[in-house]
């Protein structure tokens, strides 16, 4: 995806942002990632994205690259460039720590989706995710994706919710992220994906 608007964002220079969106699939990841990257050229800026789903329908590991910036010349970032991991799913969030810059950034959604190779007793769900993500980042923010979905009146909108979160951190408008948001939904889950964003936007750790 690929734009250049009229009007710079606010206090963006001119280096490239990376975010990369990790989970599985079935949770929204690719609807997210196309919602920011709407969000963006509303900005005014230079927006590329990449996504792989081939195992999508299976459960299989679902990701997404958004880089933007004043010139967007690749949509996939390189390993220890990323800025922010957004992580749907805890186990999706150690499996793609390697493409964090060491001043990363993590969101980690407080659910757990085992894999096939879980699920057959092959191999064993860490009940330490978190804490070993939290030994290797000073930036850390884990969000119940799921409690704050149900709490919106929509079990559907844990997406947004991380969109939510996942706003705190990016600098644009509140009223751009609401104009693409009533733009992305149809009436009937408006108002539900409206109230899982502010949830999100407005959560605090502790």
């Amino acid at each position: 995806m690929d734009k250049k608007g009229k009007k710079a964002g606010k206090n963006i220079t001119g280096r490239v942002i990376s975010v990369l969106m990790a989970g599985v699939g079935g949770q929204g990841i690719l609807r997210a990632s196309d919602i920011l990257c709407r969000v963006i050229m509303e900005a005014g800026l230079d927006v590329k994205k990449s996504e792989v789903h081939g195992m999508a329908q299976r459960g299989g590991c679902v990701t997404s690259h958004v880089r933007y910036g004043q010139k967007v010349y690749s949509p996939i970032e390189r390993k220890g460039n990323v800025e922010i991991l957004l992580a749907f799913e805890k186990l999706e969030a150690l499996r793609y720590l390697d493409y964090l810059k060491h001043s990363g950034r993590i969101i980690i959604n407080e659910v757990e989706i085992y894999p096939p190779a879980v699920n057959l007793g092959s191999m064993t769900y860490p009940d330490n995710a978190v804490d070993l993500v939290r030994h290797k980042f000073s930036t850390v923010m884990v969000v119940n994706g799921r409690d704050l979905a149900a709490a919106s009146g929509n079990i559907r909108t844990e997406n947004t919710v991380l969109l939510g979160a996942l706003s705190q951190w990016l600098d644009f408008e509140l009223d751009i992220w609401e104009r693409v948001l009533k733009e992305s939904f149809p009436p009937k889950a408006l108002d539900a994906n409206l109230q899982a964003f502010h949830l999100g936007r407005d959560y605090r750790e502790g």
